[in-house]
């Protein structure tokens, strides 16, 4: 390893992490774009406050319980706090060869993908959630619950032991983002006047489209750095060329799932459903994420294809059942996690389905429970949901006396 390769890797894990930290925007967007005009500010409240949350708990605890460089056992990391004075970390690529990148780089990177694994929460629960019960459950979310399960795999826990295998995330970021928020959900329930008296889900368009739209095509470009940067390494022939199978790979699922969804909502509705190809791209993204170093660019489409089917299927299948996710976070992120942690042993030997199978269990039941309990604890200290009466008038005014749009609401001076 020379000094060259060394600072092209460490630089190239940096490139990465500001496009991942680029996706906070993206969900940002699409979330604002997707929520009515009244609870806008509110949400983007909430998007910068987690960003910035999740950095400070992840720094301050998070970073050394789930990478502890040796836990207690394989369930329990230990605990440790900050983060170590800069150093040089080593690995090893999927293809053998020995990499090296800054300690401090590395932080950084997977600091973003703790943040992505929040924002998922945000869309969740908009409209109907209390701004300070969300951030309370954000700390804790960031600064124990995801580093814990991030452990078993990543750090070196139970889960790297039993052929799991989960390249950028798909389990360990996405479903266990969607399940803290079907937890909250759960406990939360639907929007006032979502669902008729008999249960019948009613539409509730979101107050900007050109906005959500915008959001889903930042997510798309920060999804290279989000997949590519988890090969850790660009120096190098190896490492260069496994960049750019994922590149290739993370824009095939994307598109395959956006056509995808866009045809079924076609065939279902009559009409092409924008908000359906926005999260058909997502889908097919998070499809992909679990293992996109592997498959050939054919199979990286049928993936991507098969994800964009399966979230137009859940995101109607959850209405029916009256779980009420405003962006489709839940199906996106994790029916579709599931899918991409399914799908990988297709194309990577060293994974096995037992493996894959013993990963959703085990993070998507700890996270749950987990989440599940916190949620449960400050519904009962200092409530989770809005008052009716605000939730009518809308968010903006009761959790932050302002609107986002005062001069298309009242008609300007």
């Amino acid at each position: 390893m020379t000094e060259i390769e060394y600072a092209l890797n460490t630089f190239y894990l940096l490139v990465c992490a500001a496009l991942v930290m680029w996706m906070a925007a993206g969900f940002t967007m699409l979330e604002a774009g997707l929520v009515r005009a009244r609870n806008t500010v509110e949400i983007l409240t909430k998007n910068v406050a987690l960003y910035a949350i999740a950095c400070l708990m992840y720094f301050l605890i998070g970073y050394q319980l789930m990478y502890p460089g040796e836990g207690v056992n394989a369930f329990w990391p230990g605990i440790g706090f900050g983060v170590s004075a800069e150093h040089a970390l080593a690995d090893v690529t999927a293809e053998g060869s020995e990499i090296a990148f800054s300690s401090l780089a590395d932080f950084m990177f997977q600091v973003v993908f703790v943040a992505t694994a929040m924002s998922i929460v945000s869309g969740a629960v908009a409209e109907r959630m209390k701004l300070w019960a969300f951030l309370v459950f954000a700390v804790v979310m960031t600064g124990v619950i995801y580093p814990w399960q991030g452990y078993w795999s990543w750090g070196g826990g139970l889960l790297s032991d039993l052929g799991y295998s989960d390249y950028a995330g798909g389990g360990i970021v996405h479903m266990a983002g969607a399940a803290a928020a079907l937890a909250g959900v759960l406990l939360l329930g639907p929007r006032a006047g979502k669902y008729t008296p008999d249960g019948r889900p009613r539409a509730i368009p979101g107050a900007n489209l050109p906005l959500a739209t915008l959001g889903m095509f930042i997510l798309w470009m920060g999804w290279f750095g989000f997949n590519g940067g988890s090969e850790l390494a660009v120096a190098g022939i190896g490492s260069a060329n496994a960049v750019a199978k994922v590149f290739v790979n993370t824009n095939l699922a994307a598109a395959a799932g956006l056509v995808a969804a866009l045809l079924l909502a076609r065939f279902l509705f009559g009409k092409a459903d924008l908000t359906m190809a926005l999260n058909g791209a997502l889908a097919g993204l998070v499809s992909i994420t679990a293992g996109p170093s592997t498959p050939d660019p054919g199979l990286a489409v049928l993936i991507g294809a098969a994800g964009g089917l399966l979230v137009v299927v859940s995101i109607l299948g959850l209405d029916r059942i009256r779980i009420d996710d405003p962006v489709g976070a839940i199906s996106v992120h994790g029916v579709c996690g599931i899918l991409g942690l399914l799908v990988v042993p297709l194309s990577n030997d060293e994974a096995s389905l037992v493996g894959q199978l013993a990963g959703i269990g085990l993070i998507g039941g700890f996270v749950f429970v987990t989440s599940l309990a916190v949620w449960a604890a400050l519904k009962a200290t200092i409530g989770i949901r809005v008052h009716p009466d605000d939730e009518r008038a809308g968010l903006d005014f009761a959790e932050c006396g302002m609107e986002a749009y005062p001069d298309f609401a009242h008609g300007g001076d």
